[in-house]
């Protein structure tokens, strides 16, 4: 194979840490190729532009969008058309062609394409799994077997997603580039949707994407640690079992010790390293005190380095800050697997100081990852162990409560949280200004939803540890608090901002009464809240029944039908079990 050169790869962002939340990338990529001779064993593919737009990538762009506004009314038309280009007896381009416009109907014509699909999904599995198609034919068939990945894994796991993952194992391997790169593509697809579908079957998952380490060079190197990372995402600790983590750390760990510090290649691995370690926990316990170090070695040296250039901007270069975001960003993956088990890590090192240096930064990325490790570090180490160094942090952070810079403000009101229910009496002075802020935040128009969420929870945490200082400006937020917070699962944040909720709501109740159906949506979005939460919910609500007395009927009767059968079904009620509606 061609070795990739530098203009081969494309130029890779690092995503700082976003506290709260969690994404996804998808990768369609489709390249050109007219070449109707032989490409097993060359890559002219690869010298394609893959960002490029051309005529094919535009109607198979159309097709989608078509799709997705007329639906299945488009099947009639063009079913027939794809049946007459994908026949075997066509050319590998017209066939190309029409498993590219079945995948770009996918999404839109979802529903009316499923009884098809018995079909389709085989004939592709077919067409991957024949090592004489060309390359560019098996390519673009894995990405549109990918679109379907919802509706396979809907069916038994060994009529269809068995022999598609199998498939696509295979094809990981495959000699060419541009199949290895469109495969491991719709493998991460795939195994986002699978979640812990895909655990019986990791073994041989792991042996062929630690086989693709030795096989792969830089460019689908990368797509590679994607796929690695997804799958982390996807069966979390479970990839601690002693059996997968002989599989997958060693050619990882073998990576680390061959990479320079300075070798920008270490970035992507800097960053599986941090899907890794939270998904491990314990399980990454052997490999932390090597990793840390080197983190904190990136961290030491990017910022002496920043020193000597603010001393000698035209003598000294600037230094490459994504090296001290990654470092930050693994840190805080550690903190998080490990729990506790970093604290002896922490304390050995100067992060406390250095920490507090990158959430000054002027860079954004850098204070982003700074206050994301903030927060996880204050659930990991012992506060006291911190307490030199919380009250500067908060001054920080408080500072950076400006969403014009969503995810900075974001990691922010996330760190003030899991700081103040920490420290409640310390945090108490900072409590009026904080909420001042949050509040207007939280009622910003369109505003980024992990935000609002991340917002509506410190908000209630402050509720919690001060709701004497919160609870006279409730008024103001409690309608964005109570949709924001009705989207988002059970969790200890939840828990704790609805403690917090429910403390205002007792010191204010006639402020929020016109609000009430809010309060009881919010209520009713709980799925199995701990039992002295859900006896407060009771306390609020037959609160508000018995103050309104004989009108409490007729305004309940305006809540919506389904909200009434949650909240009485959730036995939201008194000890006495009476009904909330008599």
């Amino acid at each position: 194979q061609r070795q990739d050169a530098e203009k081969d790869i494309r130029p890779r962002f690092h995503q700082s840490r976003t506290a709260g939340g969690d994404g996804h990338t998808n990768n369609d990529d489709d390249d050109d190729d007219e070449d109707d001779d032989d490409d097993e064993d060359d890559d002219d593919e690869d010298d394609d532009d893959s960002n490029e737009w051309n005529l094919r990538k535009c109607s198979a762009a159309s097709l989608d969008v078509l799709a997705s506004n007329f639906q299945d009314h488009i099947l009639p038309v063009l079913l027939p058309l794809i049946k007459e280009r994908i026949e075997p007896t066509n050319s590998w381009v017209a066939r190309e062609s029409g498993i590219l416009a079945l995948g770009a109907i996918a999404e839109g014509c979802n529903l009316g394409i499923k009884q098809y699909l018995p079909q389709i999904v085989p004939f592709l599995l077919s067409i991957l799994n024949d090592k004489t198609a060309k390359s560019f034919l098996r390519g673009i068939t894995c990405w549109t077997l990918s679109r379907f990945s919802r509706w396979v894994l809907a069916q038994p796991l060994d009529v269809y997603f068995r022999p598609m993952l199998e498939a696509l194992c295979a094809s990981i391997l495959d000699d060419n580039k541009k199949v290895q790169e469109t495969a491991c593509s719709a493998f991460a697809t795939l195994e986002e949707v699978a979640q812990t579908d895909i655990l019986p079957y990791l073994t041989p998952v792991l042996q062929t994407l630690v086989t693709a380490f030795s096989k792969y060079q830089a460019k689908n190197l990368l797509i590679l640690y994607d796929s690695i990372m997804t799958l982390s995402d996807a069966v979390g600790n479970e990839l601690s079992r002693p059996e997968f983590v002989a599989i997958l750390m060693p050619p990882l760990i073998a990576k680390w010790n061959a990479l320079d510090d300075q070798d920008r290649s270490l970035l992507p691995l800097l960053e599986t390293l941090t899907s890794i370690s939270v998904a491990m926990g314990q399980g990454f316990a052997p490999f932390a005190p090597p990793v840390y170090a080197r983190c904190m070695k990136l961290i030491e040296t990017t910022l002496l380095a920043q020193h000597m250039h603010a001393q000698n901007p035209a003598g000294v270069d600037a230094p490459d800050k994504d090296f001290m975001v990654c470092g930050l960003d693994l840190i805080s993956g550690i903190c998080e697997g490990l729990g506790p088990g970093a604290e002896p890590l922490v304390l050995a090192s100067t992060l406390p100081v250095l920490l507090n240096e990158c959430m000054k930064d002027a860079a954004l990325d850098v204070r982003q990852s700074a206050f994301a490790l903030v927060g996880d570090l204050v659930k990991s180490v012992a506060i006291q162990h911190l307490a030199l160094y919380l009250k500067e942090y908060v001054v920080v952070l408080v500072a950076n409560l400006n969403p014009d810079h969503i995810s900075v403000c974001n990691n922010s009101s996330w760190a003030l949280g899991e700081i103040a229910i920490r420290i409640p009496d310390d945090m108490r002075q900072f409590v009026p200004q904080i909420t001042e802020l949050l509040i207007r935040v939280m009622n910003r128009l369109n505003l980024n939803r992990n935000l609002l969420e991340n917002t509506a929870i410190t908000l209630g945490r402050l509720g919690l540890i001060a709701p004497e200082i919160v609870a006279p400006h409730i008024e103001s937020f409690i309608q964005n608090w109570c949709l924001a917070l009705r989207q988002i699962r059970d969790n200890v944040e939840k828990d704790s901002a609805f403690r917090g909720m429910i403390r205002m709501i007792q010191l204010n109740p006639n402020v929020v009464v016109k609000y009430l159906v809010y309060i009881c949506d919010a209520i009713a979005s709980w799925y199995y809240p701990k039992d002295d939460l859900r006896e407060m919910f009771q306390q609020v609500l037959h609160m508000y029944k018995s103050g309104m007395g004989e009108v409490w009927n007729q305004y309940y009767a305006t809540f919506p039908a389904q909200l009434r059968t949650v909240l009485q079904v959730g036995k939201l009620l008194h000890n006495d079990h009476n009904e909330l509606m008599d």
